[in-house]
C-alpha cells in the first residue's frame, strides 16, 4: 500500500471506529487495513475487529465515497450520468432494504453501519471467495457451469425474495430524497431508444424497420415497469460477483433498484454488456441457466411456466441490453470505451458488438421471430463487413 493509500485507509479506518463507537455505545477499536480496490472515487477496506464490547464479526468491509464526483452507470461504461451522492444514497438504501430480508434471501453482505453525511458504509466480509470474473477467464468447463447455474439461481431467489416489496424501497429512497431519481441505467436505456437508429444509419447505412422500433420502446419499458418486477442490483458483471458456499453472492448497489426481472436473465446470456465482455455461452448452456433461474421464481411467477411466453420475455430483454451494447460502444467514443471495465474477459468492441447482435439473431431464429432474426443478422452481417476492412 502506498503512503498516500495508508493515509486514506487509515483517514476510512478512523472514521468507521467513530461510527461503530457512537453506534454500539462503547470504544471499537478496527486494525489491519488491506485495500480490496474501488472505482477511484471510493475506498474499500477489510479490516479486522481488534477490540469491541459486543459480539460484532471479526471481521468487516468499510466503503467509502470520496468526496464529489461523477458516477458511472454500471458497468463503468459511461460516466456522468449522476453525481456520486444519488449513487451512494441509492446503494445505502438497497443495503438497508437487502438487510432486512431473511439470510437465505439475501443476495450479498447485510449492513452493519452507515453515515450518510460522511458517504461511510460499513458491511458484513463474505471473506475470501472466488470473483466469477476469475471463474471464467480460467475457462475450466465443469467451474464455468457451475458458476453460471449458481447466478442464475441467485437470481432468481433475490427475485422472489423481493416481489411485492418495491413500496418499502421506495419509501427508504425518499427517506434521503432520491425517490424520484431514475437510475442510471434506465437513463442509459431511454437515451439509446431515440438515438440509436441515427447512430446505425450514419454508421452502418442501416435503416431501423417500424417493428424494430416499437419492439425496442417496449424493451426499454421493462427498465420501469413490466409484470416481473423485483429488485436488482443492476450492475451484474462479473467483477461484482462472487462465489463461495453459499451459491452466488452480489457486490455493488449503487444503481439497485426495482426493474423486471428478465433483464436480468438476459444480462448474462448477451456477455454482460456493461463490460466489454464475450463469454462463450452455447444455447443449451444459456437454456440451463434460464431453467434454473425459473426454477426459482415460477412459484411466485407462475406465468413464466408457459416456455413460449418465457422466451418471448427472455428474447424482448435480451434485444433492449444489444440496443444498449450498441449505443455504448457503436460510436467512436474514447472516452465510453476507455471507461469500459478491463479485465481478462475484455475483447474489443468491434468483437462485443458483433459477437451480440450475432446471438441475438440465433436466438430469435430459434423461437420464430423472423422479425428480429432479421434485423440482427443484417446488423451483425454490416458492422464485420465494416470492422474487417
Amino acid at each position: 500500500m502506498t503512503a498516500l493509500l495508508a493515509e486514506r485507509a487509515a483517514e476510512v479506518v478512523a472514521a468507521a471506529q467513530h461510527l461503530l463507537t457512537k453506534r454500539m455505545g462503547a470504544p471499537v477499536k478496527l486494525s489491519d487495513p488491506t485495500e480490496l480496490g474501488g472505482s477511484g472515487r471510493t475506498t474499500v477496506l477489510r479490516v479486522r475487529v481488534a477490540e469491541n464490547a459486543f459480539s460484532l464479526p471479526r471481521t468487516l468491509i468499510v466503503k467509502q465515497v470520496n468526496g464529489s464526483g461523477a458516477a458511472g452507470v454500471p458497468g463503468g461504461v459511461v460516466p456522468g450520468v449522476a453525481g456520486s451522492d444519488s449513487a451512494f444514497l441509492r446503494e445505502a438504501v438497497s443495503y438497508q432494504f437487502t438487510t432486512a430480508l431473511s439470510r437465505e434471501h439475501r443476495p450479498g453482505a447485510y449492513l452493519v453501519a452507515y453515515d450518510l453525511p460522511a458517504r461511510l458504509l460499513i458491511l458484513s466480509d463474505l471473506g475470501e471467495n472466488a470473483k466469477m470474473t476469475h471463474v471464467l477467464r480460467a475457462g475450466t468447463q465443469t467451474a464455468t457451469h457451475n458458476s453460471l447455474m449458481a447466478y442464475a439461481q441467485a437470481l432468481g431467489r433475490m427475485h422472489a425474495a423481493t416481489v411485492g416489496r418495491e413500496a418499502d424501497f421506495v419509501a427508504l429512497l425518499r427517506r434521503v430524497d432520491v425517490a424520484h431519481r431514475m437510475d442510471g441505467i434506465a437513463q442509459q436505456a431511454q437515451a439509446a431508444v431515440s438515438e440509436v437508429p441515427g447512430m446505425l444509419e450514419r454508421e452502418l447505412g442501416v435503416d431501423v424497420p417500424g417493428e424494430i422500433a416499437e419492439r425496442i420502446v417496449r424493451g426499454n419499458r421493462l427498465f420501469t415497469a413490466g409484470r416481473f418486477r423485483a429488485f436488482s442490483p443492476s450492475d451484474l458483471c462479473p467483477d461484482n460477483v462472487i462465489l463461495n458456499e453459499e451459491g452466488a453472492r452480489f457486490l455493488d448497489y449503487e444503481w439497485g433498484g426495482f426493474r423486471d426481472a428478465s433483464l436480468d436473465v438476459a444480462y448474462a446470456l448477451v456477455s454482460f454488456p456493461g463490460c466489454l465482455c464475450d463469454v462463450e455461452l452455447p444455447r443449451a448452456r444459456a437454456q440451463q441457466m434460464i431453467e434454473a433461474w425459473r426454477s426459482e421464481v415460477v412459484g411466485v411467477w407462475p406465468a413464466l411456466a408457459d416456455d413460449a411466453m418465457l422466451a418471448e420475455r427472455i428474447l424482448e430483454a435480451r434485444l433492449i441490453w444489444v440496443w444498449l451494447s450498441t449505443y455504448w460502444f457503436l460510436p467512436v467514443d474514447h472516452l465510453r470505451i476507455a471507461a469500459a471495465r478491463e479485465h481478462g474477459l475484455s475483447v474489443p468492441r468491434s468483437e462485443a458488438l458483433i459477437n451480440r447482435w450475432a446471438a441475438l439473431a440465433e436466438d430469435a431464429r430459434c423461437i420464430g421471430d423472423d422479425h428480429v432474426g432479421d434485423f440482427a443478422e443484417r446488423v451483425s452481417a454490416t458492422l464485420e463487413e465494416r470492422w474487417s476492412v
